[in-house]
């Protein structure tokens, strides 16, 4: 059963880059551009979520502090997604596992995937 990744981004050319590439890779993808999937994880509790840091109108450091708080979400990893320079002081500040600043390139993020992953395969 290939394992499951949540990418949540506001911007739907990026979501499309990632589902394509990580698809490739053989992982279940379920894309959203906001924050309200969080509501709604009954069926698909993902291996990993790749979470924007400012999506319109939501704030991922918010929504990365709240999933690490609840005790069903606590153990995913969570890697932030960001343009500013400083993303990774705002993951570290948010409780997220990792960070990539976009633009990034396609092997670092399948090698971040990866690193996260490799420990949660059953």
């Amino acid at each position: 059963m290939p394992q499951k990744i949540l990418v949540v981004d506001d911007d739907e050319s990026i979501l499309e880059v990632i589902q394509i590439v990580l698809e490739n890779e053989g992982y279940q993808i379920q894309i959203s551009m906001n924050g309200e999937c969080f509501q709604h994880f009954t069926g698909f509790l993902p291996d990993l979520i790749l979470l924007d840091i400012l999506l319109s109108g939501e704030d991922g450091r918010e929504i990365c502090k709240q999933l690490k708080r609840n005790q069903d979400t606590a153990h995913i990893p969570v890697v932030i997604l960001s343009a500013h320079s400083d993303t990774s002081k705002l993951a570290e500040v948010s409780g997220a596992d990792d960070f990539l600043e976009k633009p990034f390139d396609v092997d670092v993020l399948i090698e971040t995937v990866e690193k996260h992953l490799v420990s949660t395969r059953k």
